[in-house]
């Protein structure tokens, strides 16, 4: 890494612990230097302003869940483990604890902000991967989904519901095998809904 990118990335993970310890509003560009052992001009010459340097935050966030969920759709496996696969995708940040906390430091500032907020949302791709392989599993007859956007939202509801809320209100991250047990329960749950007739068991008979 270079010397500007060693720079760089120290006054973003500077910030990181400014922005958690002060929130956005009470965060301090001086404070943010003296973290990242920079001057303050270091700072400004990478970021213009502490809005500028909050975005960068925001991006870097995007970019773990984006580059995390670059899961291709797999026609060839059975449709719980390509479930499976992808509900991981996701899984694979609730139990990464860096992950966690930018995430509850982001969320604490959007919760607030409606342009911070929206901002964030436009750099995810999230929602846009998981309707994709939802229309697609449909296309090949191995689910059954009406509007592909919902059923991802629902697929994730699922998950999120246990692994992502509780845990950023209550400051903790999930254990892996805490994870597989909701992301299977939640393909099991989402199957009994979506799976295509074929794909669904046979129900027991007295």
């Amino acid at each position: 890494m270079s010397v500007s990118g060693q720079k760089k990335k120290q006054i973003v993970e500077a910030a990181i612990a400014e922005f958690q310890e002060k929130g956005y509003a009470g965060a301090s560009m001086d404070r943010i230097s003296e973290r990242a052992q920079v001057s303050k001009r270091t700072v400004y010459n990478h970021f213009e302003s502490k809005e500028m340097l909050f975005k960068a935050i925001n991006q870097c966030l995007a970019d773990q869940v984006n580059s995390a969920l670059e899961v291709p759709y797999d026609r060839d496996k059975p449709i719980r483990d390509a479930l499976i696969e992808l509900g991981w995708a996701e899984g694979e940040l609730m139990v990464s604890a860096c992950f966690m906390n930018l995430a509850r430091m982001v969320m604490s500032e959007t919760i607030r902000d409606p342009e911070l907020a929206a901002d964030m949302n436009a750099r995810m791709t999230k929602l846009s991967i998981f309707a994709e392989f939802m229309e697609r599993a449909t296309s090949d007859g191995r689910l059954s989904v009406d509007d592909p956007a919902v059923a991802a939202e629902q697929f994730l509801g699922l998950i999120k519901s246990r692994s992502f809320f509780p845990n950023i209100y209550a400051n903790r991250v999930a254990e892996r095998d805490e994870m597989d047990k909701i992301i299977n329960e939640s393909v099991d749950l989402f199957l009994a809904q979506y799976a295509a007739s074929e794909s669904k068991p046979a129900e027991k008979t007295a």
